[in-house]
């Protein structure tokens, strides 16, 4: 049973050729966007109108959006403004986090330390090592000193 009725047959060319016109095809134009897209392409010149610069509300921007037949009330753009920034800290924060885990620890400090060793008896000379700060913890912890 077959359900293509009233076709022609379909030769190899014919798919090679058909192959060839949906790859040669480019995404369609959309006419409809949604409010977060249409906020995001819009965003920097709404933060623009309402920084302190220029003073604007954002019921002001939405009014003169309705004028162009775009209905978002103020609220909306602020909150879609307000998650557009959300996103792009966020992205930020994951970029400069790889950053920061590469930093030294701000608690390691370096302080001397006094290392006898079976050769170096005479010598009493510090070392350099880096210790933990020993600020805030119990007082068991102090220098060793030769009498």
């Amino acid at each position: 049973m077959s359900e293509h009725q009233n076709s022609e047959v379909i030769t190899k060319g014919k798919i090679d050729k058909a192959i060839n016109l949906l790859k040669s095809q480019k995404p369609k134009e959309r006419e409809d966007v949604s409010d977060r897209d249409a906020v995001r392409k819009m965003r920097r010149y709404i933060e623009k109108l309402t920084s302190d610069k220029y003073g604007y509300s954002y019921d002001e921007v939405s009014e003169m959006l309705k004028d162009l037949g775009i209905n978002l009330s103020g609220s909306r753009i602020k909150y879609l403004i307000g998650e557009l920034k959300k996103s792009s800290r966020r992205q930020k924060k994951t970029s400069s986090s790889d950053d920061n885990n590469r930093s030294s620890n701000p608690a390691t400090e370096t302080q001397p330390i006094v290392v006898n060793t079976a050769s170096d008896q005479a010598s009493s000379e510090p070392e350099e090592s880096p210790v933990k700060s020993t600020k805030g913890k119990s007082k068991n912890q102090q220098p060793f000193s030769q009498e």
